[in-house]
């Protein structure tokens, strides 16, 4: 068997698994016919490989060769740019085959009935994956058109992170984004989907730039271990949770499907330990000799690691859980579980639900930040307490307004909605620039020698100094985003929309913390940021986008009109005597909670200010004493000229 027909194989039963469920027969609707059937499921299964291939091979010139010097990409890079542009053509035109295929199977008609236009727009328009695989075509063909012009390093960045958001749409309105826990189903969906493409088609890119024998084989090969391991560990952690969101704790033990899932944890734990020394004797071996074989073995140890991996997870798949023994309520099918009364104080302290998705995120960023201030001490570098003290702060803040209680009644009553909207845009951003994270990393990560190709420390700094950088922390540009999507989000239907599905809930707390951090970078932020503001510069900044964010509040708190109407009634929550008032509460939380932050801003900002200026006054003082005064002597002088040519 062939390398090719190996990988063929394996992206094929991967992407089948991951595929699992297309084509089902639902009751009430009538079949399609066997040619839309299978069609369903072919289709979806060659626009992901499509997806894998366009993922890997950008992952792959973005992250695992190096560019040249001048930021242009190396003859390895523009090998892999030009595989993702064929793969992303093939990627746009399977994800169109798919929305066809999908839409007439949800409408249980042929797909042939779909080549009419207004049959096309009817049906399409009725069923969200559809929809979704429409959506993937258009960033599959943005991407596949700026492939053919891409040159540069940071470009090539940027479509990669482009295509694996192209994952998202149809990710996120799969079978696992209805009925009850579809929070927790569709968030590790979410993650195996990611982590899968980038396992499997990084894989695949670095077989291909084998067999060109790349001279960045040796270094690709080593970043490319790493990934994997991540890969492995969000596949299977994901894939567990994504199991046992279908049973109790109390059936791991009590029922035969609760014990093959402790069995097969077991499994994936034993496996990842295995493939860990083995990945390590291939790469020291390819670094060693640097032959063919030794590449050969390390392609194997993942390949064959990669085929157990999937055959817990197919496994798992294919075994009927318990059955349920009660019918989800009404609010467990909107927003994936059940809540048990009104929303007191010790429940949103105390009543945490895990957030996959920015939960794991805060986890993460607190634990990289606290590992790069060791490292620095350990180097007898000081690092100050207080920047640490704020990052942890603010990764804190993520965690609790989307665990804890704040999170889990946010999707359901605007109050808390509201409350968890500022603890993301106006709390959390300002902790986490007054923590310098981008300063820690440069000062622990290692530069990359004069020779050695460039690592995360110049990826940094490439980020901060890029023109998306510079776009957004441009003054008029981080005010509009920060204040403006108020406006935009609540006051022109978009929320009303989005309440509907997980997905969006997932956008907005992501879109609320990066304007957030975008607005109070260049505001109060430790980092140097790509446009410096000057402090008078800053204070206006400040003062200017202060009544629009205090006006957001008066106006909801007088507006007749309810925002999310439809949803909030069809929850029907008992406690919730008027939405009005509900709202009118939301709008005081958003006045009221934004001054506070507002408020440490505008103190930050005057302490920075007399800090700078204490600087500015020793370096005037040390400059004084190594020159004996020259300045002020000059100036002396200057004034006893323009007397004597008076006199």
């Amino acid at each position: 068997m062939t390398v090719g027909t190996l990988l063929a194989f394996v992206v094929t039963v991967l992407l089948i698994t991951l595929s699992g469920g297309a084509g089902e027969e639902i009751a009430g609707i009538s079949s399609p016919g066997p040619f839309t059937s299978y069609g369903v499921t072919v289709s979806r299964v060659l626009a992901e490989i499509a997806a894998v291939v366009t993922i890997g091979s950008l992952l792959l010139a973005a992250f695992l060769v190096p560019p040249q010097r001048s930021g242009t990409l190396a003859a390895d890079g523009y090998a892999a740019i030009r595989t993702a542009a064929v793969s992303s053509w093939c990627w746009g035109a399977t994800s169109i085959a798919a929305a066809l295929f999908a839409a007439a199977d949800g409408a249980g008609v042929p797909v042939t009935e779909l080549f009419q236009p207004r049959a096309f727009l009817q049906y399409v328009g009725a069923i969200d994956q559809p929809k979704a695989w429409l959506i993937t075509a258009v960033v599959a063909f943005v991407i596949a058109v700026a492939c053919h012009f891409v040159l540069s390093w940071g470009w090539t960045t940027a479509l990669f992170f482009l295509a694996v958001a192209g994952l998202f749409p149809v990710g996120a309105t799969g079978h696992s984004s209805s009925g009850g826990s579809h929070d927790l189903a569709t968030n590790s969906l979410l993650i195996h989907l990611v982590a899968a493409a980038l396992w499997v088609g990084g894989l695949i890119a670095l077989i291909a730039l084998g067999r060109r024998r790349g001279p960045g084989l040796p270094l690709a090969a080593r970043r490319f271990s790493r990934i994997a391991l991540a890969c492995w560990v969000a596949m299977a952690v994901s894939g567990v949770i994504n199991a046992l969101v279908r049973v109790s704790p109390a059936d791991l033990v009590s029922t035969q499907y609760g014990l093959l899932i402790l069995a097969k944890i077991t499994a994936l734990a034993m496996l990842g330990v295995l493939g860990q020394q083995q990945r390590s004797r291939s790469l020291r071996a390819l670094t060693e000799r640097g032959s063919k074989g030794a590449f050969l073995q390390l392609a194997g140890v993942e390949t064959l690691i990669m085929f157990m991996t999937l055959g817990i997870a197919g496994a798992l798949s294919a075994t009927e859980p318990p059955a349920a023994t009660t019918v989800p309520s009404t609010t467990e099918l909107l927003i994936g579980y059940q809540l048990d009364g009104p929303p007191t104080v010790a429940r949103l302290l105390f009543d945490w639900r895990f957030d996959l998705i920015y939960g794991s995120l805060a986890i993460l960023l607190a634990v990289v930040y606290v590992a790069g201030v060791r490292r620095l001490r350990r180097r007898g570098d000081a690092w100050p307490i207080g920047r640490t003290a704020a990052w942890l702060l603010g990764c804190a803040t993520i965690l609790i307004s989307t665990s804890s209680g704040i999170g889990r009644y946010s999707p359901a009553m605007f109050s808390v909605h509201m409350g968890n909207h500022m603890l993301l845009s106006m709390v959390a951003p300002v902790l986490l620039v007054l923590g310098g994270s981008v300063t820690l990393a440069l000062r622990a990560l290692p530069p990359a020698g004069r020779n050695d190709p460039p690592g995360p420390r110049e990826w940094v700094l490439a980020f901060v100094h890029s023109p998306i950088s510079r776009a957004l922390t441009q003054p008029l540009v981080a005010g509009a985003l920060f204040v403006g999507s108020f406006y935009l989000l609540y006051f022109s239907g978009l929320f009303g929309a989005a309440l509907n599905y997980h997905w969006a809930h997932l956008a907005m707390n992501g879109h609320f913390l990066l304007t957030g951090y975008v607005f109070f970078w260049p505001l109060i932020g430790v980092d140097p940021a790509p446009r410096p503001l000057q402090p008078l510069g800053r204070l206006g900044l400040m003062f200017a986008s202060m009544p629009f964010h205090a006006f957001f509040g008066v106006i909801l708190m007088g507006s007749q009109t309810i925002i999310g109407g439809s949803f909030y009634r069809s929850l029907g929550l008992p406690w919730v005597d008027s939405l009005l008032s509900e709202q009118r509460l939301g709008g005081g939380i958003a006045w009221a909670s934004g001054e506070i932050p507002a408020l440490v801003v505008l103190v930050v900002l005057m302490v920075q200010w007399a800090r700078a200026d204490e600087r500015q006054a020793r370096r005037i003082d040390r400059k004084a004493d190594a020159d004996s005064d020259a300045d002020l002597a000059a100036y002396n002088e200057m004034l006893r000229r323009m007397a004597e040519e008076r006199r």
